[in-house]
């Protein structure tokens, strides 16, 4: 088994190791090995088409964080705290954005932004991102805010705290690894979005990974893969962060859990 294991996580990751290996090959034929060198990293961040795409990324990511946080942690918190016969129609429809394929969902919303006139493309991007994100946090938030013990919330209002301020001394520090988490996946999931941005973007608005994209069409160069490498080790900075997080809020509402206990 683990040699199985072993072989599937080689044949999945060795291609990747490749362009990590070859984005700091110095020569001009990127399959021709050469020496090391790190000139295409330079070449990529030196030119302007990369950094205008990056700076659209960066920017509709954090507008489709701060979105998908800002809705998706209180309706969370509302799956968790209040039970009702909505809590099912609402889960289904959660799992109907999840399943919905990306060109199915990039189709119906570059059709439904033009239909109402949204025609700013980092603001289409940003929305059409945070769809799906939105989904993501609230199943992450409602999963901790089910670990929580309601006793420490029920003792500050005990002592005359409101529920506002119940909420931001008490459950938010308690929720904070799987809000923040939360926030680096949306963060991760936009800034990787290929489909959904294809479909929603804009003359002016073009994406880093729809720049890869257009620049894999004549062939692989060497700035096109210190840029595939860039955007990479953004990507797993983010989700290993976000899964210490959840990991170290799971340990500390288990021995939180225990002492109230």
């Amino acid at each position: 088994m683990l040699a199985w294991t072993g072989l599937v996580f080689v044949f999945l990751f060795l291609p990747i190791a490749v362009v990590v290996i070859y984005s700091f090959n110095g020569g001009r034929n990127l399959y021709v090995w050469t020496e090391f060198s790190t000139r295409w990293y330079a070449t990529a961040l030196d030119n302007p088409r990369v950094l205008s795409a990056l700076g659209v990324s960066v920017k509709a990511a954090l507008i489709n964080a701060a979105i998908a946080v800002g809705l998706g942690v209180p309706s969370g918190m509302a799956l968790a705290r209040r039970k009702g016969p909505w809590v099912v129609w609402f889960l289904a429809l959660l799992l109907v954005v999840l399943g919905t394929p990306e060109l199915v969902s990039g189709i119906g919303q570059m059709i439904w932004f033009d239909r109402i006139g949204l025609y700013d493309g980092l603001l289409r991007l940003s929305i059409g991102h945070s769809l799906f994100n939105i989904a993501v946090v609230v199943l992450i938030v409602r999963a901790r805010a089910e670990g929580l013990n309601e006793a420490l919330e029920e003792a500050a209002a005990d002592l005359g705290a409101s529920p506002w301020r119940g909420f931001y001394d008490i459950t938010l520090p308690l929720m904070f690894p799987a809000v923040l988490a939360s926030l680096l996946l949306s963060f991760t999931f936009s800034f990787d979005d290929v489909i959904i941005s294809l479909f929603v973007q804009r003359p002016g608005t073009s994406t880093l990974p729809l720049h890869i994209l257009s620049s894999f069409k004549p062939g692989l160069k060497g700035d096109v893969a210190a840029v595939v490498v860039i955007t990479l080790a953004v990507s797993l900075a983010g989700i290993m962060t976000a899964a210490l997080l959840l990991m170290r809020g799971q340990r500390r509402g288990r021995a939180l859990g225990g002492v109230l206990e």
